[in-house]
């Protein structure tokens, strides 16, 4: 009877030794969000048999490129316990410039280019100096700029829509890779994944740290390069990878190292924690808090390029309610609004929970007024799971 015992509790230990293994490095919203993500993809797979196709789920990845690109700029800013209000109307009037540069003055693209990220860092560095050193509160301060950009951009372009009509231009937000190129960026990213799990393991057991069973490894290992190959084979059996994708994964890559493996990203997480020990450990916060801000603009300029090559034109809409967008994206995705929480991947995975609700019910032809319903009552019941969870954690 005993020994039956001992049995059952070993296993039960093994069993949750696994499970432990598999997730329990990751952070359990993320895991809700990708379980909701399939949900919300059966479901509308079975109410309206187009939302799987494959042309369908290239233009939602494009559809949700522009919010994805922001939503990773906007980590970071309430990682370190801010908020950024201005990146719709930072979209909107370098989305503004580039037209303007473009149609109006005639310069070459890259120079076009150029100019427009120049303009996004500045206006973000603006408002980072006024945070940071001014003391100034971000929300009040990125209000006030919301209104400003879009005041300025109306008064540039005297109200109208300017065409973008530059090849170049329009190519970085409606061109595909060649569907080859596809299939070598897969075996780039799987061959970096396994490169990368090889490392990670052969350092834990260099330095004495526990280390994950080979079966478990190498299981993540399937599961990742399967969902990197299904990706691939669904965007070529329609026209191939779209460009902004190529984008958002780059920015991803370079926007998740930023923030796991280099000092500054540890810096920020620990500004978002605790402000004063933070300061007290020798922390330039005026410093970092002003470099977010100026990366939270640059990349909002990059979504104008892209948003704009896409419309290829430059509207006074453009970007409006963006903002929103990538801030929800962000706390769907697992980011605290209290700071010191949240992941580049979560804020992916919450854009695409975003952009999937609204293509779905585009689909099903609902009311607008019903996206706006749903995605607010998920915004709602994220901060509530994040305050429910922060509860817990201190009791």
């Amino acid at each position: 009877m005993l020994q039956n015992e001992l049995q059952k509790q070993n296993a039960s230990v093994t069993k949750t030794s696994l499970w432990g293994s598999l997730f329990g490095k990751m952070d359990v919203r993320a895991y809700t969000m990708v379980g909701a993500l399939v949900l919300i993809w059966v479901l509308f797979g079975i109410l309206d048999p187009t939302f799987l196709t494959a042309r369908n789920l290239s233009n939602l990845f494009t559809q949700m490129s522009v919010t994805s690109i922001l939503a990773i700029g906007m980590v970071l800013v309430i990682v370190a316990g801010h908020i950024d209000l201005s990146v719709g109307s930072i979209v909107g009037l370098t989305g503004g410039i580039a037209a303007i540069l473009s149609n109006w003055m005639g310069l070459p693209p890259i120079i076009v280019i150029v100019g427009t990220l120049a303009a996004g860092a500045v206006l973000g560095l603006v408002q980072g100096w006024l945070v940071a050193y001014k003391m100034i509160p971000a929300f009040i301060v990125t209000l006030g700029g919301m209104m400003v950009f879009r005041g300025v951009l109306m008064g540039v372009t005297e109200s109208m829509t300017i065409p973008v009509s530059d090849p170049v231009l329009a190519m970085l937000g409606n061109a595909y890779f060649a569907k080859g190129f596809g299939i070598i960026i897969a075996a780039i990213a799987i061959g970096l994944f396994i490169w990368s799990a090889i490392r990670k393991r052969r350092s834990r057991q260099k330095y004495g740290f526990e280390v994950a069973s080979l079966g478990v490894d190498m299981i993540k290992i399937a599961v990742i390069s399967l969902l990197i190959i299904s990706f691939v084979l669904i965007m070529n059996n329609y026209k191939g990878i779209p460009f902004p994708i190529i984008f958002v994964i780059a920015l991803a890559v370079i926007f998740y190292f930023l923030s796991t493996k280099t000092t500054f990203g540890r810096h920020i997480y620990a500004i978002g924690g605790n402000k004063e020990a933070a300061r007290l450990s020798g922390i330039n916060i005026h410093k970092k808090t002003m470099l977010i801000f100026l990366l939270s603009g640059l990349l909002s300029s990059i979504a104008a390029i892209v948003l704009t090559s896409r419309l290829a034109s430059a509207t006074i809409t453009a970007g409006t309610m963006a903002e929103m967008d990538a801030i929800a994206a962000c706390v769907i995705g697992g980011t605290s609004l209290m700071g010191g929480a949240g992941t580049v991947i979560g804020a992916l995975i919450g854009a695409l929970v975003m952009t999937s609700l609204d293509n779905g019910m585009s689909l099903m032809g609902l009311e607008s007024f019903w996206q706006y319903v749903v995605k607010g009552s998920i915004l709602v019941f994220a901060v509530w799971l994040d305050i429910s969870n922060r509860r817990k954690g201190v009791k």
